[in-house]
């Protein structure tokens, strides 16, 4: 369907590749926002993997081709990379989210993963930055100079900003995350992992932000199962 799926066990994420790598996710959702949103489109295909955040990209890959693929959330990549940074003694960075958030962030990985340098910066709660705002936010990342950054602000903004400033960053993985700042502060609750195997994952989530989140499971997953359904008849190519 246009897009070059991670299909490998997450293991094989290597942080020192030895060149930088930019990790994003794709979900029907934002499939059905790219096809608008050309900018957003291209930073998605740039990424050096490209993860299957969704049932809805499982089911597309078993209708489509016949393929039995592993959904991987950024909740998932985030605790790997995490579990791997606390084996060597490395870095990360968070970039997004309130105050509030990234001190509670800081407090659990100090319990959690206390091998884990950990830096952070929240900017300013706007749709677009300024460019002062913008040389203010890649001046704190690179002189903490993490091995991992994460960046949680609200998709396709997140996306977008990595594309057009990952040649001024210094890290080896940056990584498009989203709400996974407030599942792991806990300022918001995660789906227990009885609706995550169940494939619902979005069910509580909606229940709990209808305004935000009804756009998303009444028009791009239609949209999407649509999209999925042409590709599998070939009127799609």
């Amino acid at each position: 369907m246009g897009y070059d799926i991670f299909v490998d066990d997450i293991s094989t994420i290597n942080v020192d590749a030895g060149q930088k790598q930019v990790i994003n996710t794709l979900n029907p959702h934002s499939y059905v926002t790219a096809k608008e949103d050309k900018f957003f489109e291209e930073a998605l295909r740039s990424s050096d993997v490209l993860l299957p955040d969704g049932s809805g990209i499982v089911l597309a890959a078993k209708q489509v081709y016949n393929e039995e693929i592993q959904k991987i959330a950024g909740s998932d990549l985030h605790i790997y990379l995490l579990e791997e940074l606390n084996k060597t003694g490395g870095s990360v960075f968070y970039m997004g989210a309130s105050q509030h958030t990234l001190d509670k962030i800081h407090e659990r990985i100090a319990r959690e993963y206390p091998s884990v340098k950990v830096g952070s910066y929240s900017p300013p709660f706007k749709p677009e930055f300024t460019d002062e705002e913008n040389a203010e936010i890649i001046k704190r990342v690179n002189a903490f100079g993490p091995d991992v950054l994460f960046i949680g602000m609200t998709a396709p903004k997140q996306e977008k900003w990595l594309h057009t400033h990952k040649e001024k960053l210094d890290f080896k993985i940056a990584s498009c995350i989203g709400a996974v700042f407030d599942f792991y502060a806990g300022t918001v609750i995660r789906p227990s992992q009885f609706w995550i195997d169940m494939h619902l994952e979005w069910l509580p989530r909606l229940f709990k932000e209808p305004k935000r989140l009804w756009r998303r499971n009444f028009v791009s997953t239609p949209l999407f199962l649509l999209d999925m359904f042409m590709y599998r008849l070939g009127m799609k190519k």
